[in-house]
C-alpha cells in the first residue's frame, strides 16, 4: 500500500501553455486532410448493415466497460450511461472470469454477422480490428489457468499464466489505480470509493481461490517470483492499514463530507482488506515449498501451447519462437555495429560493445547521487527533458495533442518487483493527466545515459503523447490496446527524438539510445529463450549483462518480468520494427511527396491496431498522398 514520504513523493505536473490552450479543444487542423484510421477517404451512406455495424460496435463498448469497470474511470466517462461503473471492479473470481469468457462467446458471432462489404470502410476496419483482439482473448481464456488481460484496458500489456505474481494481480494494480483514477468531488463519489475498497476485498480473495486452483494444477510460481510476491504481501500486511495510501489519501478528500468517512474507510481496511491480503498470503505460503527454480513456462503443463498463444497476443504477429530469436541476434548486432564507432570515438576502443558499455557506465559523471538526493536529481532532470522535447514536436506531427502528463514515484511498497518505469494517457475529458511512473527504489538503476531516452519513451513522444491520439477514436477503439504497437510506437518516439537532434551535443546519450534499442532486441532472445529454449534465470541474466552491458540490478527485475508475463517484452522491438518498415516503403513509394510528420500523423492517427493491420493503414496513407 502507498506510504511516501514528502522528498519521495514529489509529483510534476507539466503542461505546456500551448497545451493549456490546445487541451479540450479539437486537434489541430492539417494542411492536408488528417488520415483515416482505414486511410480511405470514401464515406458511405448509412444502410442497414451499418447501422447493425454500429450496434455490434455499442454491445461491445458495454461489454467491455461492465467487464472491466476500471477502465470507465481511467478516461473519466464514469459519468452519465456509465456513472454506475464508478462503485465496481472487475470481478477477478473463478466465476467472475468465466462469465466474461461466457459473454465473449456470445458476442463474438455478432462481429462476424456483419457484412464488411456494405459498410464504411473505417468501421469495416473497427469491426476487424475488434473481432481479431476478441477471438484472440477467447484462445487465452479457453486455458483454466492466468490471467487473460487482453480486453482490459488498465491492464492488456500483460497475460500470466499466474494469477498473482510480483506485478500482477490486484495487490499490484488496484491500489494505484483507485487512488490516482477515483475522484472524489462529492458524497456520491465518496461512497462508490467506499464501495470500491469493498470490491478490492473481493477481488483478493478472488484471486486467492483462483491461484489454490492453479497451483493444484501444476502452476506454482517460480520459487524466486515467490518469494518476490510473498515478500511484497507481508510487507504491506505488517503496515497498519489505517496507513495505507488507499486510506489516507481517501480520507484527506472525503473528511470535507463528515468524519464517518474516515472510520468507514479505516473498518474496510482493517475488517475486510487486511483479512483477505492474509488469504492471499496463505494461498502462496501453503504451496512455498513445491515451488522450483524452472523459470520458463515450458516446465508448466500446456507451457508450449500457452507460450504461442502469448506471442500472439504480445506481438500481434504470426512469428515462431525460434524466428523472433533469430531476429533478436540479428538485430543485436546490426545496432552493436553503430554504437561500436561511437563508443571508439569516447576512448573506448577494447573488448565487446556490451563490455564497453558497462565500463562507461562506471564513469561516475552519468551517475545521479544517492538516497534521496539523487531521487530528486533524477526528478528534475525528467522535468528538463520533457519540456525540451514538447517544443521540438511542430517538427514531428501537424496534428498535435496537448501532452498532459504527472511524473511519479513507483509506490516503494512494489518497487521491488515493478519495470524500471511506465506511463500512459490521462482521461478523454483532461481531467486526470497522463501519468510517467519511475521506480526510484534505488538512483543507481537511473543514469544520464539513458534516462532522457527512457524520459522519450514514456511520455513525450510516446506512451503520454501517442495515446492522446487515441482520443479521436470511437470509445470501443480507445478502449483496446495492442502492446506491439504501443510499445512499438514508444521505441519509435525514441527514433523520434534521435532524429530531432537531441543527441547532437552529446554522443554518450546517443550510445544510450541505442542500447536502449539493443536492450529490446535482447528481449527478444531471452524471453524466448526462457520459455522455449529452456534457459534458467542465471542464465538469462548472464546473457543479456554481458551482450547489452546493462546493470545487474536491471537486469535481474527484467528477467523476473519476463518469466511472468511470457510474450509481452518481445512486442517492443517487433513493433519497432514494422513501423520502420512501413516507413522505408513510404518514402520508397512517395519519393520526393513523402513527409516526416504526415507518415508519423498516419501512424498515430491510425489508432491502437494489430501489426498486421497497421500496414493496411499505412497503404492508404500512400494512396492518398500519391493522389494529393
Amino acid at each position: 500500500m502507498r506510504s511516501l514520504s514528502s522528498s519521495c513523493s514529489r509529483r510534476n505536473m507539466l503542461l505546456g501553455t500551448a497545451a493549456v490552450s490546445a487541451f479540450g479543444l479539437p486537434l489541430s487542423a492539417c494542411k492536408k486532410s488528417a488520415p483515416s484510421a482505414s486511410g480511405v477517404s470514401e464515406v458511405k451512406p448509412p444502410n442497414a448493415a451499418s447501422k447493425a455495424a454500429e450496434q455490434v460496435l455499442k454491445e461491445a463498448t458495454d461489454f467491455l466497460l461492465s467487464s472491466y469497470p476500471e477502465s470507465a474511470s481511467s478516461f473519466g466517462i464514469d459519468t452519465g450511461e456509465y456513472v454506475g461503473l464508478k462503485s465496481k471492479l472487475t470481478d477477478r473470481s473463478a466465476a467472475g472470469q468465466a462469465e466474461i469468457s461466457r459473454n465473449l462467446d456470445a458476442i463474438l458471432p455478432r462481429f462476424d454477422a456483419v457484412n464488411a462489404a456494405e459498410i464504411a470502410p473505417e468501421q469495416a476496419l473497427n469491426i476487424d480490428v475488434i473481432r481479431t483482439v476478441f477471438q484472440r482473448a477467447k484462445e487465452g481464456f479457453n486455458f483454466d489457468f492466468g490471467d487473460n488481460a487482453l480486453l482490459n484496458y488498465n491492464w492488456s500489456y500483460r497475460n500470466s499464466p499466474y494469477v498473482v505474481t510480483q506485478n500482477t494481480g490486484a495487490f499490484t494494480e488496484i491500489p494505484g489505480f483507485i487512488e490516482g483514477s477515483h475522484k472524489v468531488e462529492n458524497k456520491d463519489d465518496a461512497e462508490s470509493y467506499l464501495l470500491r475498497m469493498e470490491a478490492y476485498a473481493k477481488q483478493l480473495d478472488g484471486e486467492s481461490e483462483r491461484t489454490r486452483a492453479a497451483s493444484e494444477k501444476g502452476y506454482i510460481l517460480p520459487d524466486f517470483l515467490m518469494a518476490k510476491t510473498l515478500g511484497q504481501l507481508r510487507a504491506a500486511r505488517a503496515q497498519a492499514p489505517e496507513s495505507w495510501g488507499l486510506v489516507t489519501n481517501f480520507v484527506q478528500s472525503a473528511s470535507k463530507f463528515g468524519d464517518s468517512y474516515t472510520s468507514r474507510a479505516e473498518t474496510i481496511a482493517r475488517e475486510m482488506i487486511g483479512p483477505a491480503l492474509d488469504r492471499q498470503i496463505k494461498a502462496h505460503a501453503d504451496y512455498e515449498s513445491q515451488a522450483n527454480s524452472d523459470a520458463g513456462i515450458w516446465a508448466k503443463p500446456e507451457g508450449e501451447a500457452y507460450y504461442d498463444w502469448a506471442l500472439r497476443a504480445g506481438t500481434t504477429t504470426t512469428l515462431s519462437a525460434d524466428e523472433v530469436h533469430q531476429m533478436g541476434h540479428d538485430e543485436l548486432a546490426e545496432l552493436q555495429g553503430q554504437m561500436d564507432p561511437i563508443l571508439r570515438s569516447l576512448g573506448y576502443t577494447d573488448g565487446p560493445v556490451g563490455a564497453r558499455m558497462t565500463a562507461l557506465a562506471k564513469d561516475k559523471r552519468y551517475h545521479f547521487s544517492d538516497g534521496d538526493k539523487g531521487r530528486e536529481e533524477i526528478m528534475r532532470y525528467i522535468d528538463e527533458k520533457i519540456e525540451d522535447i514538447r517544443g521540438l514536436m511542430p517538427q514531428a506531427f501537424e496534428t498535435l495533442v496537448p501532452g498532459f502528463v504527472k511524473v511519479e514515484r513507483i509506490d516503494p511498497a512494489i518497487e521491488d518487483g515493478a519495470p524500471t518505469a511506465y506511463g500512459g494517457p490521462g482521461s478523454i475529458d483532461g481531467s486526470l493527466p497522463g501519468k510517467y511512473s519511475i521506480n526510484l527504489r534505488t538512483p543507481a538503476l537511473h543514469n544520464k545515459l539513458g534516462l532522457a531516452d527512457l524520459t522519450y519513451h514514456e511520455s513525450i513522444p510516446g506512451h503520454v503523447w501517442q495515446g492522446e491520439y487515441t482520443f479521436k477514436q470511437p470509445l470501443i477503439r480507445s478502449l483496446l490496446a495492442f502492446n506491439a504497437y504501443s510499445e512499438g510506437w514508444a521505441l519509435y518516439a525514441q527514433q523520434i527524438a534521435d532524429e530531432l537532434g537531441v543527441y547532437e551535443q552529446t554522443p554518450e546519450a546517443r550510445l544510450g539510445y541505442l542500447q536502449s534499442l539493443a536492450f529490446r532486441a535482447c528481449r527478444l532472445v531471452v524471453d524466448t529463450g526462457l520459455h522455449a529454449k529452456q534457459w534458467n534465470r542465471e542464465q538469462a541474466v548472464e546473457w543479456f549483462v554481458e551482450n547489452n552491458g546493462s546493470a545487474r540490478d536491471e537486469v535481474q527485475s527484467e528477467v523476473d518480468r519476463y518469466c511472468a508475463w511470457p510474450g509481452q517484452a518481445c512486442g517492443y522491438k517487433i513493433g519497432h520494427t514494422a513501423i520502420n518498415r512501413l516507413r522505408r516503403k513510404a518514402q520508397s513509394e512517395l519519393g520526393r511527396a513523402y513527409d516526416f510528420r504526415r507518415f508519423n500523423d498516419a501512424v498515430v492517427l491510425g489508432g491502437s491496431v494489430p501489426m498486421t493491420v497497421l500496414g493496411r493503414v499505412i497503404d492508404g496513407y500512400i494512396a492518398r498522398d500519391k493522389n494529393g
